[in-house]
């Protein structure tokens, strides 16, 4: 569905303790599309129309309480929930704006609960409070492990830079995968595919195809890594030889249509091992005819086995999280 008309009004719902990049990241997606023909009018409002000063201590000005309905109302999320309960004039703000469309960002959810915005819906919110959530709203089904949810007009993402993830999922909805990944393109973020069974970032390596032809395939190969992509089976998809399919890669992309695919799976294999799924769990999930194409693929990549690679990345979050605050300085 496209909720465009001439202005897309944007309300950016915030607070104190606001974490600001849930904020900046999707009005600079949104900003950013501007530039290529799109006309959204972002606003910040806040449950009583005054200043609020976010996660990093400054005092941030607003134009005003929630106004008029807007076309997409966007939640962004704190470090204060799950911790602290979400104020009755918070949830009341998100509740009362009846946008059209409403998503939120990380912690967000909490707030979309609390207005009760998710009874009955599928959400997603950071991986550490997923738990939490559920418990807090036990009609809605909560998926830990997704970047971002929809379910009808409303949208949850994961936590911190997954906002960004979704506003380009809302520009992709608004005004179609080109103008989103001329966005993602210009902010060097990766293009979040919407579709897929498996939302995940695939990269944006090297130029985007000048064909849409080709361009048609990419999108198929990042929007269902697991669908039976050999050459064949692209070749008839385009109703083309496989050698002018092979000839079309090579001169646009530089590579070839299987380590095109191969690549497309082992960034989302290495997502799924980042989740903490099982390397066998990862290979079925991302496409891998088997536990042992994906390690060749592995090996080859990065030297090290799947299970090598998820050890380290374990630990190295283990290490992150474990890590003291820095001392202030006197």
């Amino acid at each position: 569905m496209c909720y465009q008309e001439t202005v897309h009004r944007v309300a950016i719902l915030v607070y104190d303790g606001v974490t600001l990049l849930d904020v900046a990241g999707p009005a600079e997606v949104f900003k950013e599309a501007n530039r290529f023909g799109a006309e959204y009018l972002i606003s910040l409002v806040s449950p009583d129309g005054a200043g609020v000063v976010p996660n990093l201590g400054f005092r941030m000005a607003v134009d005003g309480p929630p106004g008029p309905p807007a076309d997409t109302l966007l939640v962004p999320g704190s470090d204060l929930f799950p911790r602290t309960p979400v104020p009755a004039a918070l949830a009341g703000a998100a509740r009362g704006q009846e946008a059209k469309r409403v998503a939120s960002i990380c912690t967000g959810a909490f707030i979309l609960a609390a207005a009760g915005l998710l009874d009955g819906k599928r959400a997603t919110t950071h991986w550490r409070v997923a738990h939490e959530l559920a418990a807090r709203c036990p009609s809605c089904r909560v998926e830990p492990d997704a970047i971002y949810v929809r379910d009808g007009a409303t949208y949850t993402s994961a936590g911190v830079t997954a906002g960004i993830d979704l506003a380009l999922a809302l520009v992709e909805e608004d005004h179609g995968p080109d103008m989103a990944r001329e966005v993602a393109r210009m902010l060097v973020v990766y293009m979040q595919r919407a579709g897929g069974q498996s939302q995940f970032s695939a990269p944006l390596q090297g130029p985007a195809p000048r064909s849409p032809a080709l361009r048609k395939i990419t999108d198929l190969v990042t929007a269902d890594p697991r669908g039976d992509h050999s050459l064949d089976a692209l070749a008839r998809h385009l109703n083309v030889s496989t050698r002018q399919l092979t000839r079309i890669f090579h001169d646009e992309l530089s590579t070839t249509p299987a380590r095109y695919v191969e690549t497309i799976r082992f960034d989302l294999a290495r997502a799924l091992l980042d989740q903490g799924h099982t390397a066998t769990q990862a290979a079925a999930q991302a496409g891998f005819p088997s536990y042992e194409s994906m390690r060749r693929v592995f090996a080859r990549t990065l030297s090290i086995s799947p299970a090598a690679y998820q050890r380290r990345f374990r630990t190295t979050k283990k290490a992150h999280l474990e890590k003291p605050p820095p001392s202030p300085v006197p």
